[in-house]
């Protein structure tokens, strides 16, 4: 018995070491796609990637600060924007763990001086889920405008949407909010004595020691915090200011990577919650977007990829003035996938679906060149033409992508300088190039609105609204729309 020893150690060591050489291939795969997708203004940011609970890559790429050449790293602080709702999620559930509050009793329990109205129809549970029906306030027009500048109490930004009607019967459909989780802040608030800040930090950042996150703060001095920009085609301006009492408990936190797979490495545990209320916060409860559905503060789906069926993905993005942000995870196989960008929007969804395939040795999509950026620079300068003819040239060339998100942007930016001629055809661009996204339609009909076209406005936003019914704001146009014709 003795002599099988050694061949058993062998064969281990060998798996171990074979096992290594493996996670190190692919550690070089990503780092070296990350750097590609830096190199072509896509990526600015800090990355971690695990795989089986252990980090595999840790890297920043490109500047935390532009004016300083300050480099990104994996203990740069960003702002998370919509990953924050699920730090969110996790307090609620903790105080109903607690007996502190139920999930399924209306929300004028804990908010008396909400509009009984509409409070009486709305649990908790609803605004977990994105099922209550109360209109998205960064939805509104004109919001970053008149609001988004200004501090407000959360008593006081809560009267701000309060009182408007309900987009469709609470638990009938799902439709992001962000008011919804605006509102679960207030509750803890209310609940706790405390304000959200204070709870969040003795409940999970302070047990967890993550030092390197919190509830983010315009004012105060925060040692290796990112810079926020936005890409202006190939050129980057600051990002616009945003009071950070306006996301609140729907997005105002900060972390890095390395914190977040502290967070990720607890939602193993019974550090924070029973096992039985940890997986509530991971149960699909409604179709949200897709193939996909909510859970509380998570998305939540499955895949198939290569030899694997049924692999359930629970994630989240962000967004946020000058930053956005994903988390991705695969229990079954532990793996984790954080990027956080400081460069505005940015195709993170594509460049974790290539992770993903090398983690799983899949053939995966090599970056591509950004049609809009390039578009950008000519549309804004030379004029439709010159735009036009500059498309024509490049759409077959294989190193460059027409990316829905991209163009989006660049027709907004246009827009919003009063290049409306000009964002009218790069949104036609994106509608010839995404004819099934609901989202390219919106915005085309939106330019045609802002230049006064009103008839081809109610066709795409139709058309918006067939492809995509959760489209309550396009819905809101057409009505409008419908009774200025009827006047």
């Amino acid at each position: 018995m003795k002599q099988s020893i050694k061949p058993i150690a062998l064969c281990l060591m060998l798996f171990l070491f074979t096992a290594g050489i493996f996670a190190q291939n692919k550690a070089q795969q990503i780092e070296q796609l990350l750097a590609k997708y830096n190199e072509y203004g896509q990526f600015n940011g800090s990355a971690l990637v695990a795989e089986n609970g252990k980090v595999i890559l840790k890297k920043g790429f490109g500047l935390a600060n532009m004016e300083w050449n300050i480099p990104n790293q994996p203990d740069t602080k960003f702002r998370l924007g919509s990953i924050s709702k699920q730090f969110t999620a996790l307090l609620i559930v903790k105080l109903a763990e607690e007996g502190k509050l139920k999930l399924d009793v209306p929300i004028t329990t804990y908010l008396p001086d909400y509009p009984k109205e509409n409070g009486d129809k709305i649990t908790i549970h609803n605004l977990l889920t994105h099922t209550s029906g109360i209109p998205n306030y960064t939805s509104a027009p004109n919001f970053l405008r008149d609001k988004a500048k200004n501090p407000y109490t959360p008593a006081d930004f809560v009267k701000t949407f309060d009182k408007l009607p309900l987009e469709f019967k609470p638990g009938e459909k799902f439709n992001y909010s962000n008011s919804g989780y605006f509102l679960l802040g207030y509750i803890i608030e209310k609940i706790t004595g405390k304000t959200y800040e204070q709870y969040l930090q003795e409940t999970i950042l302070t047990p967890l020691k993550m030092v390197n996150s919190g509830y983010d703060h315009s004012d105060v001095i925060l040692k290796n915090r990112a810079a926020g920009y936005e890409k202006e085609g190939k050129n980057f301006s600051n990002a616009s200011y945003i009071d950070m009492s306006i996301p609140y408990a729907a997005g105002s936190l900060y972390s890095t990577v390395e914190d977040l797979y502290i967070w990720d490495q607890a939602l193993y545990t019974n550090k924070l919650l029973s096992e039985k209320s940890m997986e509530s916060l991971f149960k699909p409860y409604i179709k949200s977007w897709g193939e996909e559905s909510y859970g509380y503060g998570w998305s939540v789906k499955e895949i198939n990829i290569g030899e694997k069926s049924k692999i359930k993905v629970i994630e989240h993005g962000g967004g946020i003035n000058g930053f956005n942000t994903i988390i991705s995870r695969i229990p079954a196989d532990k793996i984790l996938v954080v990027l956080l960008n400081n460069t505005g929007g940015t195709v993170l969804g594509e460049m974790n679906n290539a992770i993903r395939n090398i983690l799983y040795s899949q053939p995966f999509n090599q970056p591509k060149k950004s049609l809009a950026l390039d578009l950008l620079d000519v549309f804004d300068t030379k004029g439709t033409a010159a735009g036009l003819d500059t498309y024509k040239k490049l759409k077959n060339d294989p190193t460059y992508a027409i990316k829905e998100g991209d163009m989006n942007r660049v027709g907004y930016q246009l827009l919003q300088t009063g290049k409306k001629k000009e964002a009218i055809e790069v949104f036609k661009i994106n509608v010839e190039a995404f004819p099934k996204s609901g989202n390219v339609y919106d915005s085309l009909g939106e330019a045609y609105l802002a230049d006064g076209d009103k008839k081809l406005a109610i066709a795409n936003y139709s058309k918006s609204v067939e492809l995509d019914p959760t489209n309550e704001g396009g819905k809101k146009v057409l009505e409008e729309l419908s009774k200025s014709k009827t006047k």
